[in-house]
């Protein structure tokens, strides 16, 4: 028997009438909305271009904490020493973000994360970095380890801070998957970024995120600034059951990035929901089943599928089932046996995979030879 390609035309996903999409524009140089529970790419602007990264770039260092108090190779209640190059290099005379750590003091870990993540504390990073790889320059090393495991392909670090070095260079799409990652994988310190204030030798300063203040369900991540980066911010909203992520760089002041940062997470919420399309168990065909005790088995959806769609072009998504026939006995369920294609108006396509719905035995010899025969004599299967 030869092969073909069957294809199964399915209704349109959605019914209503289209209106025309609302297109929109930043003046970052960089950006990128993407959501959260399916890691749809909203909107990107030279999403995957390397720039600097500022103080943003403090999420792999911060990253790399949050991975060694959960594997127990750190504590919160540990201490780290401060040594004279972390004050020099990232103290109140370096001119940059500061903890106001002091030489010889001993800072514990917990203390420290406030540090970098609400006062962006470029002494608290180097004192971690130091304590952890005995170097800033070691810890650099292990920052790149760590983002080539993770997947991030747009990312070289040199520093734990984010200070300007010719080879510290991050995509705004490698840190929307970072802070996905810091958000899914460390749950119990998340909250921290939502922190607006902390106090360090009596000390009190505000966390820079301007969404912490604007926005209502803004908890999270990272601003930076520096004259090459201009002013960025990596933000994360909770509204009304969804949570999108943002990175955005090369704004020109503090306001435009506050603003900017605003509109691009309003347009988000606005104009993109989310939408289950598939559901576990959901039946989408029945085939033809050649040398087997039953003449079909259905093809059903292994699991539940949601996509983020743009609501005024939801009536445009179409969605085909394709399997290859004859699908021969022995079936086994939850095998794989076919895929649905979910296009979208631009001719974007995603392949979902279909299984077996149920067990289909094979025929034995004399019922082979009855269904060969049937198909020689009628031509059917």
């Amino acid at each position: 028997m030869i092969n073909t390609k069957k294809i199964i035309l399915a209704a349109l996903l959605f019914g209503g009438i289209s209106a025309n999409a609302a297109a929109f524009e930043t003046t970052a140089r960089h950006a990128i909305l993407i959501d959260y529970d399916t890691g749809a790419y909203i909107y990107t602007k030279n999403h995957d271009v390397k720039m600097a990264p500022a103080s943003m770039s403090k999420l792999m260092t911060l990253y790399i904490l949050f991975d060694k108090i959960r594997n127990g190779t750190l504590s919160l209640e540990d201490t780290f020493t401060v040594s004279e190059n972390a004050w020099r290099k990232g103290g109140a005379a370096s001119g940059g973000s500061t903890m106001f750590l002091k030489i010889g003091e001993k800072v514990s870990v917990e203390d420290l994360l406030q540090g970098i993540i609400v006062q962006s504390g470029n002494d608290a990073c180097i004192v971690a970095a130091e304590n952890i790889a005995g170097s800033e320059e070691d810890f650099a090393l292990l920052m790149n380890e760590t983002a080539e495991k993770i997947g991030l392909k747009n990312s070289t670090f040199a520093n734990s801070t984010g200070l300007p070095h010719p080879d510290q260079k991050m995509s705004v799409e490698d840190l929307a998957l970072l802070a996905r990652r810091i958000i899914k994988e460390f749950p119990e310190f998340y909250h921290i970024f939502s922190e607006k204030e902390f106090t360090h030798n009596n000390i009190k300063q505000g966390n820079r995120n301007p969404l912490l203040y604007n926005m209502p369900g803004a908890d999270g991540l990272k601003t930076g600034h520096t004259d090459e980066a201009g002013f960025c911010l990596t933000a994360s909203v909770a509204k009304n059951g969804r949570r999108l992520i943002e990175v955005m760089g090369g704004m020109n002041s503090s306001k435009e990035r506050s603003e900017e940062s605003e509109r691009l997470m309003n347009y988000g919420f606005r104009e993109f929901d989310n939408y289950r399309i598939l559901s576990a168990g959901q039946v989408m065909a029945e085939v033809p089943v050649w040398y087997g005790v039953k003449k079909s088995v259905t093809l059903v959806v292994p699991e539940d599928v949601t996509e983020t769609i743009r609501r005024s072009l939801r009536s445009q998504y179409k969605m085909k089932v394709v399997y290859d026939e004859p699908v021969k006995a022995p079936i086994k369920k939850g095998a794989v046996i076919g895929y649905a294609e979910l296009s979208d108006p631009d001719g974007q396509a995603r392949k979902i995979n279909l299984v077996a719905g149920e067990d289909v035995a094979e025929l034995g010899l004399w019922g082979k030879f009855v269904a060969n025969l049937k198909y020689l004599v009628l031509g059917s299967k």
